[in-house]
């Protein structure tokens, strides 16, 4: 008989490489928990299918580090806040920029969306608490009472009250109709990172960097219980969907509470390091985790989990919870929330909102909706997504389907274990265990491709060159070895010519640099673009392009052509350096040539008049000559496509 396959309670799913930058903070999609966001410090929002390796959108609009982003339930919508205070707020299924809302002064440290109407709560480093209306595009109200940066946020289930957790160690309940401070929780003795409301009870489960959770009873305003000795800062902690249990991500572990008394019921050995988001999906919960740019997920099973019942032995608290212990007392049952079935009201107005928060859309505002963008990095992903072909159907799909677990054992112990018995010369059946039903580590490392279109600036590697072909080559022992002179003939391979390549750049520069000496930057310019070659441009237009007063109406006659032989270039340097001195041309002169060219022909002879009309001709032809490669290379994605999109707003005057 075949050995029986033993899953694992626990695996790692997927790796990916979330952002070019470090990764700053992200978030699971509670409503199907297969949808993943991440924020990084390059300004952007990414969307990722958990499993998949690849990103499905990235939103574009934040101009400095993401700090916290936030999902609603039926993951329809995002928000994401910044270093900078700002607040966007984008529509998935649209793939466009929904609201901007400006207000808070200092980096957004959590957010939250209201479960029912369309509200979004915000918490900053400022201390402030603020609710925002995101179909006014303004602040409904402003909750102050922190002395610390708000760390979390949580709308109770019904919709009316809002919890927050703050540096300063407390824990603080408002009343959104009344618009005022319910209650405060004192009691941890550090920093608050996470709270959360029981999906049915008036109970809030609170977890501190002081290495506690606590449990608070929303009727009586005080505590339940208190679980001490984790192994590490609290900082994500989830409620089973039927209120039976709390989930505790500890640092490479999950544990599993009651509160009623403080009991753990459980604890599985997870190598996620510090996680920092939970969600629970078909009977599975999937734990994120990030260091630096690379993002990774985790999945428990729940059904070898133990949620309820005897007491399991916590290797922490073993000296206090006992093995044998008494049957435990039923908790009595708390009040339970009345959700609407309708969306909520908009909450009660208590004071009169200052201008600035009650502010009607500007066209400031409107110019960041117009600048911020969602490119969408695989549209198969994102149609099956946020593009359902059926519009009754909720988005995303809810899979039936959990992630399946990978054997317990590898394949050598598998195969050790089928091994025919002395006793008998039947071998057993080996199951296949070669090729897993789902793979365990997912990353998103792209196949190794030939030789790239565009030549990235940095990299590690020279482009076209193999390092094999200058070390010595791997002789076989019947060989005689490689003697010392063969060796450093080939290692200096190409040496000479790579010495002549670079002495004659220097010798040019030399000469561009004497020429601006006893001359004008114009002089100069026409002597390196007389010389031929491209390097030498470059390098001159990336010092001309640190001090705009340098540009004259004389000199773009001149450099407009080289601009256009270096948008088309292989190398990403020399591109960089062309949109850079595009750009900053259309911003000081475009505006100047167009007036010129409109106006009527002057009374009289004007000489100097005639020769700037001649130079903005001249200058109009090289743009319209260049609008057309812009236009051409605005679908592309990336860094390289943001950059030609903002030329072709900037010269959309031209068509």
């Amino acid at each position: 008989m075949a050995t029986p396959v033993v899953t694992k309670t626990a695996w790692k799913l997927q790796e990916i490489v979330a952002h070019a930058s470090n990764v700053s903070s992200l978030v699971l999609g509670k409503g199907s928990g297969r949808l993943l966001a991440t924020g990084g410090d390059d300004c952007r929002v990414n969307l990722w299918s958990i499993n998949k390796p690849n990103c499905i959108m990235s939103l574009t609009g934040h101009t400095s580090p993401v700090e916290s982003v936030r999902l609603n339930t039926p993951e329809e919508l995002i928000v994401a806040g910044s270093q900078s205070g700002s607040i966007r707020v984008w529509d998935l299924e649209a793939a466009k920029i929904l609201r901007t809302l400006v207000g808070h002064k200092a980096n957004i440290c959590s957010l939250d969306f209201h479960p029912y109407g369309e509200f979004v709560a915000s918490g900053s480093q400022d201390t402030n608490i603020k609710l925002w209306d995101i179909r006014r595009k303004g602040c409904v109200f402003r909750y102050r009472g922190h002395s610390e940066a708000v760390r979390c946020l949580r709308f109770s289930p019904d919709g009316k009250w809002l919890a927050s957790a703050a540096d300063d160690h407390s824990v603080k309940l408002w009343d959104l109709t009344a618009g005022k401070m319910m209650s405060e929780f004192p009691g941890h003795t550090g920093p608050v990172n996470v709270v959360e409301f029981h999906p049915n009870e008036y109970l809030l489960a609170s977890g501190s960097s002081d290495r506690t959770i606590r449990f608070w009873d929303l009727e009586k305003f005080q505590v339940v219980s208190c679980i001490e000795g984790e192994p590490g800062p609290v900082r994500s902690i989830l409620f089973n969907p039927d209120g039976c249990c709390l989930y505790s991500g500890c640092q490479d572990s999950l544990r599993v509470y009651g509160w009623e008394p403080e009991r753990c019921f459980d604890m599985v050995l997870v190598n996620w390091g510090k996680v920092a988001d939970l969600a629970i999906c078909n009977n599975q919960l999937i734990g994120v985790a990030f260091s630096q740019s690379n993002v990774s997920s985790y999945v428990v099973d729940l059904t070898r989990v133990t949620r309820t019942g005897t007491v399991a032995q916590d290797p922490v608290q073993d000296s206090r919870l006992l093995a044998q212990q008494p049957p435990l007392p039923t908790a009595p049952l708390r009040r339970i929330y009345e959700r609407p079935s309708t969306t909520c009201s908009k909450p009660q107005r208590v004071k009169q909102n200052s201008e600035s928060e009650r502010r009607s859309p500007s066209s400031e505002d409107d110019r960041d909706e117009r600048e911020s963008r969602a490119e969408i990095q695989n549209a198969e992903d994102y149609n099956e997504i946020f593009q359902p072909k059926n519009s009754i159907s909720r988005t995303p799909p809810r899979r039936s389907e959990p992630f399946p677990a990978p054997p317990e054992d590898d394949v050598a112990t598998a195969k050790e274990a089928a091994k025919p018995s002395p006793a008998t010369d039947t071998p057993l059946p080996v199951p296949n265990l070669e090729v897993p039903p789902w793979p365990q580590v997912v990353t998103s490392t792209p196949a190794p491709k030939a030789e790239p279109t565009i030549i990235p600036a940095a990299r590690n590697e020279p482009i076209g060159l193999k390092a094999s072909d200058f070390l010595p080559a791997v002789k076989i022992s019947q060989q005689t070895e490689l003697v010392d002179e063969d060796a450093m003939s080939q290692i200096r391979k190409g040496h000479d010519t790579m010495c002549v390549v670079l002495t004659s750049r220097h010798k040019n520069l030399d000469t561009v640099r004497a020429v601006w000496t006893t001359g004008d930057i114009k002089t100069s310019v026409d002597s390196a673009v007389a010389i031929n070659d491209l390097s030498v441009v470059v390098d001159l237009l990336n010092i001309v392009n640190q001090k705009a007063s340098l540009w004259k109406l004389d000199l773009c006659t001149t450099v407009l052509p080289q601009i256009e032989k270096l948008l088309q270039s292989k190398y990403e340097s020399y591109v960089q350096t062309g949109c850079t001195s595009l750009k900053l041309i259309l911003q000081r002169f475009l505006p100047l040539i167009t007036d010129i060219l409109a106006a009527p022909p002057p009374v009289g002879v004007d000489i100097s008049r005639e020769e700037r009309l001649h130079k903005c001709r001249l200058c109009y032809k090289q743009l319209k000559s260049i609008s057309g490669l812009v236009r051409s290379k605005s679908g592309l994605s990336g860094r390289h496509g943001s950059a030609f999109r903002e030329l072709h707003l900037l010269m959309a005057s031209l068509d």
